[in-house]
């Protein structure tokens, strides 16, 4: 019996040592895993009164697991691609890649390759196939399903929606402004989504998921001069001394923006993190909620009393550990400073 509690001790001392270095790489999330949370916590009060109560009954589900797709991305081949596009690596500075790249993924395909389409990005592309996922579950009524690719959705539809997921400048590592990235989609909205109104209306039907999903890497393509720009100018002028302030997250002190800072920036920008975060919100909603018409609107109430079954919850953990204990980061990692 000893030796028995022994060696499980050791076992989880060793996955603990495999897994710790993936697990401080967690906060490394597109709007940080208080972001993606808040997103599809919200889009649930976007919904119509027939879909309302089901998913309000599974908030805290779709609320946690909101974030899965990010501890995915360290352990699962091809995880990372569906999280951004590299757009503007198909083009010239000055073209317009959407008028480069084709929306159609076999048209894509036939242009550039699916090994070139993988390693700068898939997740237009992506989104409309989760929504095909999430349709079937629906119509066959399985909720381990429906709250499944609901949660999944969410986090690529939220990504969909951050400006810097749209470029090869991710981090403003080609522009000296190395941090940007979790300037950007952590700290701001760490720091300032409570004051956020999230009063974003019903959620609406999408007649037309991919042409969505490219609507949102557009607007959000749109959107990058402004976000580097404004930080350029704001570094140059602010007063060095306020710029960053010192935060306490456990034993760690570690320098951070300030709010004065933060403030500036956001104002600079004419509050486009609460926009676009708003957005990726009535989006979310808007995707479940054609999801479940395009299914035939069938009754959730006769879900009602269904929770989610011990088997998902066996596969989610399994799912877990996977994820930490992976030696090998696959894909490109998501800056965290």
């Amino acid at each position: 019996m000893q030796r028995t509690t022994i060696l499980r001790t050791a076992a989880i001392c060793l996955l603990l040592a495999v897994a710790w270095p993936f697990l401080l790489q967690r906060d490394a999330a597109a709007w940080g895993f208080y972001g993606h949370r808040r997103i599809n916590r919200m889009a649930v009060f976007t919904l119509p009164p027939p879909m309302f109560g089901f998913y309000k009954r599974h908030i805290d589900y779709i609320t946690d697991h909101a974030t899965d797709p990010d501890s995915r991305r360290y352990a699962v081949e091809g995880e990372a691609a569906r999280h951004y596009i590299d757009i503007d690596h198909y083009v010239k500075p000055g073209e317009d890649p959407f008028a480069v790249v084709p929306e159609q993924w076999d048209m894509a395909v036939k242009k550039f390759s699916e090994d070139t389409l993988q390693a700068y990005g898939i997740v237009p592309w992506f989104i409309p196939q989760m929504y095909a996922r999430l349709v079937n579950a629906f119509k066959r009524g399985n909720v381990d399903r429906i709250l499944y690719y609901s949660a999944e959705i969410g986090h690529y539809i939220g990504d969909a929606h951050v400006p810097l997921h749209t470029t090869e400048n991710y981090n403003g590592q080609m522009t000296g402004q190395h941090g940007i990235h979790a300037f950007w989609e952590s700290r701001i909205p760490e720091t300032s989504a409570e004051e956020y109104d999230h009063f974003v209306g019903r959620a609406k039907y999408i007649a037309d998921p991919l042409a969505a999903a490219w609507a949102f890497v557009t607007a959000s393509h749109a959107a990058l001069d402004t976000v580097f720009t404004m930080e350029r100018e704001l570094q140059q002028r602010f007063p060095e001394s306020e710029k960053y302030t010192y935060d306490q997250r456990g034993r760690n002190t570690f320098q951070t923006q300030s709010k004065e800072f933060i403030r500036a920036y956001e104002q600079s920008m004419g509050g486009m993190v609460e926009r676009r975060m708003n957005a990726a919100i009535l989006a979310v909603g808007s995707f479940w909620y054609s999801a479940w018409v395009d299914a035939g609107q069938p009754n959730l109430d006769r879900l009602e009393e269904k929770g989610v079954s011990d088997s998902l919850k066996q596969v989610l953990k399994a799912e877990e550990e996977l994820w930490k204990a992976s030696s090998k980061q696959k894909g490109r990692p998501e800056p965290n400073e």
